[in-house]
């Protein structure tokens, strides 16, 4: 991809140091390049003022008195407004410890002290850059992804529109089918070999165990649109989002809520009828992330539901029937949870009749290369380009990676190199790491 593509004159840059020196640096080579560079002396500052102006990029060193660096990621990203921008942080330590806790913290990048004007503005340029095309294939897509949200609401009226829905089924069930599990490695092949199984049983409940970024929806979307319940919605609810707090009456209904629905008036705000999510996958699958962040109160309510079929609203004195089929994802040992008495023995048991174990990506790395070729495709697909070669130094260097990341971070670094060698072929030094020291 050529510079002139991509006019990055005139971004914004929020640099943020303690250190007046540092910053003052930072400004002058950044604004040399024509960029709008705005100055935070702290991570509360860096906060308030990414909020009120949404930078492109921000800069922000590690160490700093308060609020570290690694605090104040970890608030942008949990705020809409900031959650998009990119990250870099500014460190002294170059230490595979410390630059995982950043990547962890939803860093993107890193640039070690002292600077060297050449890596601030290739990195600086690379991630704006980044940032500028995601956000103009989102300006694409918006029409798209308004039409996709039509057709999921379409598709929970199915007494309606079931011919409709079962065509998007279809569509669904190709794109979610078993290629897209690139690998040779005895692990995918086994996993593989569960998925057809599992599809062919598709009422037993599974649970996919795994570190992050290995793939788990991925694998529960396959084997919900390869199954006799393709026709129905896969419903995913991430369990981070469910209310801790049971003892709250207000916490505790906006769970009940989320999960059965309500009726309009059963409490303040509900000013419609709602569908809960075991409604929506009614026919379908019910897919649960981290559900070991499940409230062990609710675990028994969730765990009835299942067993009898039957959910009731909130506000409603009678029950419905309901049929779903319940895939759970977890990266904690369930099983530990359950002897610490943070999880309950019996939801354990329901869960665990049918158990996938995905091996991180370090523990497969045969499958690194095929891994990196599938995500070149997909990329140059979204543009309509031709994919181009990745050398076999390239790919020495992907496989010489521990990924503490797993795949999501393999994707990620793809992405990196694809921009670095401008659309040609990837070789070894367009391949960057957010974690340098964990390589082989």
């Amino acid at each position: 991809m050529s510079e002139t593509e991509v006019d990055l004159k005139g971004a914004r840059i929020l640099l943020v140091d303690d250190q007046p020196a540092n910053l003052d640096i930072l400004r002058r080579v950044l604004e040399a390049q024509g960029y709008k560079v705005l100055l935070a002396p702290s991570g509360e500052v860096a906060l308030r003022t990414a909020s009120r102006v949404v930078p492109d990029l921000i800069l922000l060193d590690v160490m700093m008195p308060g609020m570290d660096g690694y605090e104040a990621c970890r608030r942008l990203k949990q705020e809409e407004a900031t959650r998009a921008i990119p990250v870099i942080f500014v460190t002294a330590q170059d230490q595979t410890e410390a630059l995982v806790s950043g990547f962890q913290a939803g860093g993107v990048d890193y640039i070690t002290k002292p600077f060297r004007e050449e890596e601030v503005l290739m990195r600086a340029q690379t991630h704006l850059r980044l940032n500028y095309l995601a956000r103009e294939l989102a300006e694409k897509n918006r029409e798209l992804l308004h039409k996709n949200q039509q057709l999921e609401e379409e598709i929970a009226l199915r007494r309606i529109l079931r011919g409709q829905l079962s065509q998007a089924a279809e569509q669904e069930a190709r794109r979610w089918g078993l290629e897209g599990f690139v690998g040779k490695s005895p692990a995918m092949q086994r996993i593989s070999s569960e998925i057809q199984s599992l599809q062919e049983e598709a009422d037993a409940p599974v649970l996919i165990a795994g570190e992050s970024g290995t793939g788990k929806e991925l694998i529960a979307r396959a084997i919900h649109f390869n199954s006799s319940r393709r026709e129905g919605m896969f419903v995913p609810v991430d369990c981070a989002e469910i209310p801790q707090d049971m003892q709250s009456l207000d916490r505790r209904t906006q769970a009940l809520s989320l999960l059965f629905g309500h009726v309009r008036g059963a409490f303040s705000g509900a000013d419609a009828d709602r569908e809960g999510c075991f409604q929506l996958a009614h026919g379908g699958t019910l897919f649960f992330d981290e559900i070991g962040r499940v409230p062990a109160p609710l675990q028994v309510t969730l765990l009835r539901a299942l067993q009898q079929g039957e959910v009731c609203r909130l506000g409603e004195q009678k029950g419905r029937k309901v049929e779903v089929r319940l895939v759970a994802a977890t990266q904690t040992d369930l099983k530990q949870q359950v002897e610490a008495g943070a999880f309950r023995q019996e939801f354990y048991a329901y869960l665990s009749r049918q158990v996938i174990a995905v091996p991180p990506l370090r523990q497969r790395p045969e499958d690194i290369p095929l891994l990196a070729e599938h995500f070149l495709r997909l990329f140059m697909n979204e543009i309509g380009r031709e994919s181009p070669r990745l050398s076999a130094e390239a790919a020495e260097v992907l496989k010489g990676y521990s990924f503490p990341g797993n795949v999501r971070e393999l994707k990620s670094a793809v992405e990196r190199a694809l921009l670095e060698s401008g659309g040609r072929e990837l070789r070894a030094e367009h391949v960057r790491f957010l974690a340098e020291g964990g390589r082989g």
